[in-house]
Order: structure tokens, then sequence, then C-alpha cells
């Protein structure tokens, strides 16, 4: 008895979730309508249409009747019990119908309804009070202002759709309701299944990232594939996604990465989009697969559904056309794929059973007036070499070509392999018919070769990142009490940046290497600096209020003797005050000069979804005009760090070209791990540069050269 009730418990307790949402065993249609143009009407025949098998419930006061079922006037007179409520009335009732939902311990709602936060204050008020009603009832929300939800293995179609999908390995999140339908649309036309739709409007409660962590562990949803404009909450983001790519391809369209598109986002859902910079980092560091188009979105999605994932990058390819195979040729080249090279064995079947005009090298050609039997031959021999990971098969029409049997050629080899098939059926009518016999045995088709090339590259790199190490973070022994001091006295003044010397001290506490400096608070005491470091020296404006000093001509290199510094100081100065008449000015700073080196750069921007962003360049003209930099977000893995520095088109150069030595990227590894220790444990650091970091041949480290570190304001908070 015992053990029963707390089966019994854990299925309530299960029920309090999401399960409640996608297979609830009574849902209460509330708003449903008798006239088929309302949208109440259209929910409630949707969700007796789809084949639902639970108790439905429809909820208006003035009907007795709706589609055959008996009418209840509120959720709370229904006598059995409700776990999903499907809310479709006006704005104003929706928090009245929630705390009826609540009242009747109701576990999860969507809201249909719009005019909420999308719409502008009055909207945002009245979604902040059906958030509150349902956090504060344990009642989860979906939406408001969103198309609905269905789950095609509960029968469940809780949405105005035009249609059903077939039921299918993929789930599908979209922030967007109209794509919503442009996507059910491209599954009818393709025939494609899907487990999971779901639209999540402004995402009040219920968000991309409860999703997420709800499909980690289901098994019904093999593939997810996502549309986003925002997300949530970034860390938080990253933690789930990561746990759920490790299981399962996560596939995302991320729209809103310029300017204007930011701005478009914030009218469209009220979603506050971050740095396109950070979302591409966040993606890399998750084993997010990022496309850009729904194209993409979609053809990734079937590649993931229908095959499994290739053991390597070596991929065969079989054309009937020399032009195509060199299109997929080049394409494998420029996703980093390599062409199989065959055995001996496999090129001599092949030279046996095709014709003396054909290429037994890949991409195989069998020729222009190639049959089935052709493709036959060189499929099978293809697939049963051992150094082949994956086929690409082209066809293109013509005369003699037959796609149907061609397509059964395929399909027969592929149930005698467990290798990853994609392929290219190219043109529309001639082909169709052959496409929907490939279509129906789950092996993806695409209309030009980049695109099957694309797939398989994506399935590798799928593979990659679920075999990749689960690395941890690497800590060093640093002097936080220093860096205390320095924000403390930040603090006390009101300052938002550090100066020169103070940044200099809160990278040297967390053990970067700086040069040799002081600060001259006279022309006499420059003098004297620069005699006692050693001539030549750098001379360098010190104040709080100056961030660029070649700007106000505040910077002076190679000081070669004691009369050269004191001009310098009178320049630096003089020049600082003409140009920057109300900055404060604390000396000047003498600063030995530093060897020879890379110039690179490291740096740190926050941002609003996913915090500290760094960033690594080289310096000068790479990041400046050719915007040549990679990021990641903070907290880094020395793996992270490495690739960040690997990333970048210039990385050749620190390698070594010619004669040049390489250079010591260990130490920038080092660098970008300590920089990202620093605001970890200083979230308050929001702003940070270090450039130059110069970087010194391999073996002799690295020197920050100028440092610069900005603080969150008091209205900002600390990072958050």
């Amino acid at each position: 008895m015992a053990n029963r009730v707390a089966a019994v418990a854990r299925k309530e307790k299960t029920k309090l979730g999401l399960e409640a949402l996608f297979a609830p065993d009574a849902i209460a249609v509330v708003g449903a309508s008798g006239a088929t143009d309302k949208l109440g009407h259209v929910v409630l025949r949707n969700i007796l249409e789809g084949g639902y098998r639970g108790k439905v419930y429809p909820i208006n006061p003035s009907a007795d009747v709706i589609l055959g079922l008996r009418c209840y006037p509120s959720v709370s007179a229904v006598r059995g019990p409700i776990d999903l409520a499907v809310i479709v009335v006006p704005r104003d009732a929706v928090a009245v119908v929630l705390q009826d939902c609540v009242k009747k311990r109701v576990k999860a709602a969507v809201v249909i309804t719009a005019g909420f936060r999308e719409i502008g204050p009055e909207g945002a008020k009245a979604e902040k009070e059906i958030v509150r009603i349902a956090r504060e009832g344990g009642l989860r929300l979906l939406g408001p202002n969103c198309l609905g939800h269905i789950d095609t293995h509960s029968h469940l179609n809780a949405t105005f759709a035009a249609r059903m999908p077939l039921a299918g390995d993929i789930s599908f999140i979209s922030q967007s309701g109209a794509l919503f339908s442009a996507i059910l649309d491209m599954a009818d036309s393709e025939r494609v299944g899907f487990a999971k739709f779901v639209s999540l409007g402004n995402k009040a409660d219920i968000d991309e990232i409860d999703l997420l962590e709800a499909w980690r562990e289901d098994e019904a949803s093999q593939v997810v594939i996502a549309y986003l404009e925002g997300i949530t909450d970034g860390h938080r983001f990253m933690r789930v996604a990561r746990d759920l790519t490790k299981r399962k391809p996560l596939v995302v369209v991320k729209s809103g990465v310029t300017a204007a598109g930011s701005r478009a986002v914030s009218s469209h859902t009220g979603t506050l989009a971050g740095s396109d910079a950070a979302y591409s980092a966040a993606f890399k560091q998750t084993g997010v697969i990022r496309v850009q188009t729904l194209d993409d979105l979609f053809d990734l999605g079937v590649a993931f559904a229908y095959q499994p994932l290739p053991r390597g990058r070596r991929l065969a390819i079989v054309t009937n056309a020399g032009g195509p195979g060199i299109m997929a040729t080049d394409a494998c080249g420029s996703v980093g794929l390599e062409l199989a090279r065959f055995q001996p064995e496999t090129i001599e079947d092949m030279r046996n059973g095709l014709p003396s005009t054909a290429s037994v090298y890949t991409p195989v050609d069998v020729v222009g007036d190639a049959g089935p039997e052709r493709y036959r031959v060189a499929v099978k021999a293809v697939l049963n070499d051992p150094g082949v990971d994956g086929l690409l098969v082209l066809l293109t029409p013509q005369r003699l070509t037959d796609a149907v049997r061609t397509a059964e050629v395929v399909i027969d080899a592929s149930r005698n392999s467990d290798k990853t098939i994609v392929t290219s059926f190219m043109g529309t009518l001639s082909v169709q018919a052959g496409v929907e016999r490939l279509r129906e045995a789950r092996i993806p088709n695409y209309s030009f070769p980049e695109e099957a090339i694309a797939a398989f590259a994506a399935m590798n790199q799928q593979r990659d990142w679920m075999l990749k190490p689960i690395e941890g973070l690497k800590t060093f022994h640093v002097d936080r009490r220093a860096v205390e001091r320095v924000m403390k006295r930040a603090r006390a003044d009101g300052r938002d940046t550090l100066g020169d010397i103070e940044a200099r001290e809160v990278v040297e506490a967390y053990g970067l290497h700086t040069p040799r400096s002081a600060l001259a608070r006279s022309t006499d005491e420059a003098v004297a600096l620069a005699t006692e470091i050693g001539f030549p020296v750098a001379m360098k404006i010190v104040s709080p209020d100056i961030l660029h000093k070649s700007d106000v001509g505040g910077v002076r290199l190679g000081i070669k003797s004691p009369e050269e510094a004191r001009a310098a100081d009178i320049a630096i100065v003089g020049n600082a005050r003409k140009y920057a008449p109300g900055a404060q000015i604390w000396g000047v700073a003498i600063q030995e000069m530093v060897r020879p080196g890379k110039e690179t750069i490291i740096g740190v921007s926050y941002d609003a979804q996913f915090g500290h962003l760094l960033a690594f360049g080289l310096g000068g003209i790479y990041v400046e005009v050719l915007k040549d930099i990679a990021f990641r977000v903070a907290p880094i893995t020395p793996k992270d760090a490495d690739e960040m520095i690997r990333e970048i088109r210039s990385y050749l150069l620190l390698k070594g070209v010619r004669r040049e030595k390489p250079s010591d990227i260990q130490a920038i590894v080092d660098g970008l791990l300590r920089v990202s220790q620093l605001v970890t444990d200083f979230p308050e650091i929001i702003e940070m540069d270090i450039n130059p970091l110069m970087v010194h041949e391999e073996g002799q480290g690295a020197t920050a050269v100028d440092v610069r570190i900005g603080l969150a304001t008091p209205a900002q908070g600390q990072g958050s």
C-alpha cells in the first residue's frame, strides 16, 4: 500500500511539471465557441480532430453544448480534475480565468490571448499580474500571445494552426507564431514527422530553457530545433544546453543579429536580444549548432532524425555528372571534410562493374547514361570500404536516368549499412517520385550538393562534440585582497574606471606580467624615475578621465635621455590639459620599453544575457579593420582559450611564418584564463582591455603593456 501511495505521489509531482502541458489527462478550453470563425472554436476542434484521448471540457458561460460536448460556465464548475487549461478569452478576462484555474488546481495553462507585453506598458502590467497568479498558484504558463503547442505522441493539438504534423523524432521551439505555422506547413509538404511543437509567445513563464531541460530526458524528442529571438537567462541556458547536446542535437536559428534586428525583436515579443557575438560564443561553448536560415534548420533536423551520426569525416561521392561532383568536392574542402580514399579491392570491384569511361576515385562518376545498376555497383562498393564514413549520392536527370529505381538502389544499400547516407537528386518534376521514395525510407535529400555536404558536416560536428571530454575550469592562486583594495578605493572616489596604475595592480594581482613602471607627479620626478628604470622608456599620461591616451597626445615612446624625458613630461601634461581640460591628472607613468613581440588584445565586455564576454585577437589592423577576433563567455576552460586563439584568421602569424619564430601561445592561454578568473571573481568589472598584450617568442611569456578597466555603476549593479 505504501509503495502504491508513493507511486501516485511521484506521478502527481511529475504532473506538476511540464508533463501536464504535453500529456494531460483532461483539458479545459476556456473561451470555447460554437462560431466557426472564432479561435475558441478552432482550438477546440483541433484538439478533438487531432485524436486526443483524454477528457475535454469546453468552458463558456453562454453555451450549453459545443461540438457535441457539454459546456461548463467556468473551470471550477467541472467536477473532475483538469491538468491543462487552454485559454482563448479577451485579455482583461485572463487573470480571472487563471485565478479560477488555481482554485481548481489546474497544473498548466496555455494563454493564446494576445495584447500583453508586446503592445506596451499597459499590456506589460497585465502580463505581470497573470504571471504572479500562476506562480503563486503553482501553475505553469505557456504564452501569452502564442499559437499553442502540439504533442503528436499524445495526439494533442492545442493550437489554432491549420494542421497536425505526422508523429516523428523532431521537437521544435518557436518564438514566432508565423514561423511556427511555416514550419508546420513545410513538415506537411515534406512528410516529415515531429514529436512536439511549441509556440513560446511572450514566454512569461515557460521559456526555451524549461523545454530544453524537459526534452533532455524525453525519448520522443531525439532532435531539437529552435527559432529564437532572445534567451531569458544566458548562464542557465548554457548549462542546460550543454547537458542536452551531449545526448542529442540542438539546432538553432537566432534572429535579431543586427542593431535593426534587435529593435524589431523588442517590438515583436518584448524580448531583449543580446549581442550576436555573445550568442555565437555561447552556442560554440555548449555544442549548439547554429544555422542562418529556416531551410537550414529544417534540413539539419531531418538529417539528424533520419540518419546515424557518421564515424568520421571521410565522405565518398557517387555521381552521374562531373559538375555536381566538383561542386560537392569544393564544398567538402570548405567545411573541413575529407574525400574518402578507397581500398584497392573497392577500386577493382568498380572497375569490373562500371564502363571504362567511369571514374573510380572520389568523386565516383558513373557517367551520364548511368542506369540504376551502375549506381548499385558503385554504392555497394564504397559502402563496404572501411575507409568510408559516409556517402553522398548525386543524381541529375538525364535521358536514361531512372530516379525511382536509383532511389531503390540507395534504399536497399542503406538497409545493409550503418553508415551515414545523404542524397542530392537535383531537379524537380523528373526526380520527384524518387525523392518521395527516399523520404519514405528516411534518407534525406537536398536540392543541391552543398546542402547535403553542410548536413554531413553538421553531423560530424555533433559527433565531435559528444565525444569531446568535459573539461573543468583551471584556477590560479591570486591576490584577491589586492584587487579588493583597488575596487574599494575607486568606489570611495565615486569612479567607474580605474587609473592606469590601478588597472596594472589588478592584473598583476592575478598573475599577468607588466612592465616595470612608476608614477611621476612632477617633471623632476619623471626625469629621476626614467633614469632609475633605465632608458629607453615609455611615458604616458595617467588620468581616470582619459581612456585613450594617444588621442590626446598623452603618449611618448622610446625616450632615450633625461633631456628627452623632461621635454616629454612637459608635452604630455600640456597636451592632456589642452585636449581634456576637465580631466583629473594624477601624473605621468614612466614605463620600461617592452621587448619586441606580437601585439595582441585581450578584452572583456558585458552582455545582458550571458554576462562577461572575453575577446581575443591580434592588434592593429587585424582587430580594428579586419575584425579578426574570437569571443567566449566567461568562465572559460583551457580548451576554450586554445580554440579562441586558433579561431582567428591570423593565427598562423602567431605560429610563425617564413623565418619568424613562433610566439608563446601558451602564455596567451594563460592570460585568457587569468582574465576569465578575474572577471568571474569580480563581476563588477564590466569592461576591460589589455591592449596590447605583447606576446614574446615561444617560452618567453607575454607582457600586459596597457590595461584599461571599467566598473559597473551602482545603477547597473555588479555585473548583474
